[in-house]
């Protein structure tokens, strides 16, 4: 049975769209600490459907989108899951730092493509608190036509990857930081860490205008092939059970068109969903034109998305009164390596989130939802994680 009613169905707009309407939505960017910060405002709309706004102190755009699940965890498969987004900023951030790289080094690159595999774990019980969702490293393909040597390649390549923004995330142990809001008052959190700063508000009021869009910025392509990834999710709701001991597996490619924009193909394998293609720019500041989101915006969207279903995962699994809820989400990147002309590696601060529970659940209950949905969530898994990428070149 679907969780909730398939609201991003009915909602009779794009799933990902530019607001025109920035300004009037009650949500300001977070201060320039290192070059590039982003909030990220989602809320959840029904079941496991969420829409997130995602706005950048860099460039003032904010974009528009929604996130669903499918079969695996009842829901309509109306939009990407969650872990979809955080693979396609990755490898949107790739794609743009070895360009620039290679721009910078004179160095001709052709036929580029970029496949990137992205793999996490979920093992342990719900009703124990025993559950934790993990990280593990990430693999990416590099498939080019070049002259330059292997070892000369290779070190582009290597190089290019450290200067992602996302770099900052990956490399060292950034433990997120947190406020908890109960029914409108802040309470202490528990295991989960407290941020000390004053909490950002539900912005309650928010109607999001579409800005007119040159392009489609998300099409659905059918299921993803058939993968055998180890312990796998298999059958309907398989992702509610208490007792979970299992591999999540997404993968993306990254192709630039004519046009400068990249299109990124989606695809989940473990648990099988659907295809989705993303298309992504970089906004004026980083001298992109802007026309579909940039790298950044689809990373913190991740985060955020991923985050929001462990709550709605938690409140499923145990029937907990949980109406509504949302997060109002800040990240702080540098500017990347090559892309940004920092000629460093690229560095980030601890993800800091401001959490919103309408509920009749007790505080207690409400600092356990906050820890479990912490502990659970890939994405904070993969902030607190040393990771590292993977890199397989393939000439061509």
């Amino acid at each position: 049975m679907k969780l909730g009613e398939n609201i991003i169905s009915q909602m009779g707009v794009a799933p990902f769209f530019r607001v025109a309407n920035a300004e009037a939505v009650g949500l300001s960017p977070p201060p320039l600490r290192r070059g590039d910060a982003v909030r990220t405002w989602v809320r959840s709309l029904s079941g496991f459907q969420k829409e997130a706004l995602v706005m950048s102190a860099r460039s003032g755009l904010m974009w528009r989108f929604v996130s669903d699940e499918g079969p695996y965890l009842n829901g309509h498969d109306a939009a990407p899951a969650p872990l979809a987004f955080l693979t396609v900023g990755m490898i949107a951030s790739y794609m743009n730092e070895i360009t620039a790289l290679a721009a910078q080094q004179n160095v001709r690159l052709e036929n580029l493509r970029l496949i990137q595999n992205n793999y996490y774990t979920m093992k342990g019980s719900m009703r124990k608190r025993t559950m934790t969702g993990a990280a593990l490293p990430i693999e990416l393909a590099v498939e080019v036509a070049c002259d330059l040597s292997d070892a000369a390649l290779n070190e582009l390549l290597m190089n290019a990857i450290h200067a992602s923004p996302l770099n900052g995330l990956m490399r060292g142990i950034l433990p997120s930081l947190f406020t908890l809001t109960r029914n409108g008052t802040q309470i202490d959190t528990g295991e989960a860490q407290a941020l000390d700063a004053p909490v950002v508000p539900d912005p309650v009021s928010i109607t999001p205008v579409p800005a007119e869009e040159a392009v489609t910025l998300l099409t659905r392509e059918g299921l993803s092939p058939q993968k055998e990834v180890t312990k796998a999710t298999v059958g309907a709701s398989a992702s509610l059970t208490d007792e979970q001991d299992r591999t999540l597996n997404l993968g993306a490619i990254c192709t630039l068109r004519e046009d400068g924009i990249k299109e990124i193909e989606q695809h989940l394998y473990s648990p099988r969903g659907s295809i989705f293609r993303f298309l992504s720019e970089e906004a004026p500041p980083a001298g992109g034109q802007g026309r579909a989101p940039d790298a950044v915006s689809y990373i913190s969207a991740g985060i955020g998305f991923c985050f929001m279903t462990q709550f709605g995962r938690m409140a499923s699994m145990e029937g907990l009164d949980l109406p509504h809820y949302s997060i109002v989400q800040d990240t702080h990147f540098s500017l990347g390596g090559a892309s940004g002309g920092t000629g460093k590696p690229g560095e980030a601060d601890p993800v800091e989130t401001h959490v919103h529970l309408q509920t009749a659940e007790s505080d207690g209950i409400a600092r356990d939802m906050l820890d479990v949905s912490e502990r659970i969530c890939f994405l904070h898994a993969f902030c607190r994680t040393d990771m590292k990428t993977r890199l397989k070149v393939v000439r061509l």
